[in-house]
């Protein structure tokens, strides 16, 4: 693999932040990649982070050590299917599903220009995908060890949350026109 241009102030700014902060991680100065874990408090108990760094960006991909099962095309559309419907309105960064081999991440991009990213801005692309995955883990692993729909594992995830089906759909809309079968 060939050795490509990143930003030495972004990493700079990022290895600072991980040392400050007492973090284990391992830095390959060749291709700008920072690697490191982090506990969780969701069902899912640990991720493991890759920062990738560009020439004006970087890339946080917290990576799920358990996937869906490849070979298993039911499992796998009512992940996708799961992963869009947790994908839906998020703010910062975006659930991503390899349809190739069932790998399950989170997706943080930080443009950064002409400027070094701050402490802040570096904990905070680390924590949120942190989060998302403590926030929605229980409908990955429900899916992935119980054979969950994505419906059903989204339904449990908004009675954790505490989200009333009204705040999530329109007035003309139902709980159950989500799967049901067009009358006829």
């Amino acid at each position: 693999m060939q050795s490509e241009d990143y930003s030495k102030n972004i990493a700079n700014a990022i290895d600072s932040f991980l040392t400050n902060d007492d973090w284990k991680f391992f830095f390959d100065d060749k291709h700008g990649m920072f690697r490191f874990g982090l506990s969780l408090t969701g069902r899912i108990k640990e991720v493991n982070f890759l920062v990738h760094v560009k020439a004006d960006a970087y890339v946080v991909y917290a990576i799920s050590p358990i996937g869906a099962d490849a070979g298993d095309a039911k499992e796998m559309a009512a992940m996708a299917d799961f992963i869009c419907r947790a994908n839906y309105g998020l703010l910062n960064g975006n659930f991503e599903l390899d349809m190739r081999d069932g790998e399950i991440r989170y997706k943080s991009y930080v443009y950064c220009g002409d400027f070094t990213p701050t402490a802040d801005m570096v904990r905070e692309s680390i924590v949120i995908p942190a989060r998302m995955f403590d926030r929605y883990s229980a409908g990955i692993v429900d899916i992935i060890f119980n054979d969950a729909s994505a419906k059903e594992a989204a339904e449990v995830l908004r009675a954790f949350l505490g989200v009333d089906e009204s705040e999530i759909h329109s007035d003309s809309e139902t709980s159950e026109s989500d799967d049901s079968e067009p009358e006829g």
